[in-house]
C-alpha cells in the first residue's frame, strides 16, 4: 500500500466533488426509485455526455460554457421528451428510457469514431476523473447544486412533472462532467436502495451510505493505486449491502 498517496490536496477536492454530487443526487435518487424510473439517470447522463462530445466535435473547448450549454440543452430536450412519455406512454416508459440511453451511447461512439482520442474521451465520460477534478469547476457546480436543493426541498410540491425532469437534468448535467456516468448512476440509486421505506430518516441514512462509499472508495483507490471511480462504485455498493443486512437483522 502506498500511504504517500493520501494527499489531501488531491483527495480533498475530489471528496468535495463527491459531496456536491451526493447533495442533489440522494434526494432525487429516492424520488427516481419511488417513481420506478430507475434508468432515467443513465439516459439523461448519457444525453448530457453526448452534448459534450458534440461540442468537442465542433471544436469547442470541452470545459467551456458552449460545451456546458450543449450538454444542458441535450439533457433538457431529453427531459421534455420523458415528460411527454410519462404522460402518454407510461406503460412502456422504462423501455423507452432504455432505448434513449442506447441511442445516446451509440451516437457518442459514432461521433468519436474518427477521433484519435475517442476511446480516452469516452472512457473519461463513463468512468470520470474525480481525482483530477478542476477546483475552478466546483464553484459553478456548488451554485447549481444549491439551486436544485432549494427548488427541491421548498418548491417540489408546486413544480409539475416537467419541473422534476428539469431539476434532474440540471443536476445530472453538472455531475457527469465532475465524476462520470457510472458514479452519477451509483450516487442516485445505490444509497436509495437500503434506506427506502425509512421515512424522513431515510434521507440522512442515504446521505451517510453515499458519503461512506465515497470516502472508503477514495482511500482504497489511493492506497492500492486503482481506478477511483470504479472503486467508489464498489465501495458504495458494499456499504449499501451492509446497511441492508443490518436493517434486515434489526427487523427480525
Amino acid at each position: 500500500m502506498n500511504w504517500n498517496a493520501l494527499d489531501i490536496s488531491i483527495l480533498g477536492p475530489a471528496l468535495l466533488a463527491g459531496v456536491l454530487v451526493l447533495s442533489t443526487h440522494v434526494p432525487l435518487g429516492r424520488e427516481v426509485l419511488k417513481r420506478g424510473i430507475i434508468f432515467i439517470d443513465l439516459a439523461v447522463a448519457q444525453l448530457a455526455g453526448l452534448g459534450v462530445i458534440l461540442a468537442s466535435t465542433l471544436g469547442w473547448e470541452i470545459h467551456g460554457y458552449p460545451a456546458q450549454a450543449a450538454a444542458f440543452t441535450a439533457a433538457i430536450a431529453g427531459a421534455i421528451f420523458l415528460t411527454w412519455v410519462e404522460r402518454n406512454l407510461k406503460d412502456v416508459q422504462e423501455a423507452i428510457i432504455g432505448v434513449m440511453f442506447v441511442l445516446a451511447a451509440t451516437a457518442s461512439m459514432v461521433l468519436l469514431a474518427n477521433n484519435p482520442r475517442g476511446g480516452d474521451e469516452l472512457k473519461e465520460l463513463l468512468v470520470g476523473q474525480i481525482l483530477w477534478v478542476d477546483l475552478a469547476a466546483l464553484g459553478p457546480a456548488a451554485v447549481m447544486s444549491l439551486v436544485v436543493l432549494v427548488a427541491w426541498f421548498f418548491l417540489r410540491h408546486k413544480i409539475q412533472r416537467i419541473g422534476f425532469y428539469i431539476l434532474f437534468s440540471l443536476s445530472v448535467t453538472v455531475s457527469v462532467q465532475l465524476v462520470g456516468v457510472y458514479l452519477v448512476f451509483s450516487s442516485l440509486i445505490i444509497p436509495a436502495l437500503p434506506t427506502r421505506n425509512l421515512g424522513s430518516k431515510g434521507l440522512w441514512a442515504a446521505y451517510a451510505v453515499g458519503l461512506a462509499g465515497y470516502i472508503l472508495g477514495m482511500l482504497l483507490s489511493a492506497l492500492m493505486d486503482l481506478p477511483t471511480g470504479p472503486v467508489i462504485v464498489w465501495s458504495m455498493a458494499v456499504v449499501a449491502v451492509i446497511v441492508g443486512l443490518l436493517r434486515k437483522r434489526n427487523a427480525n
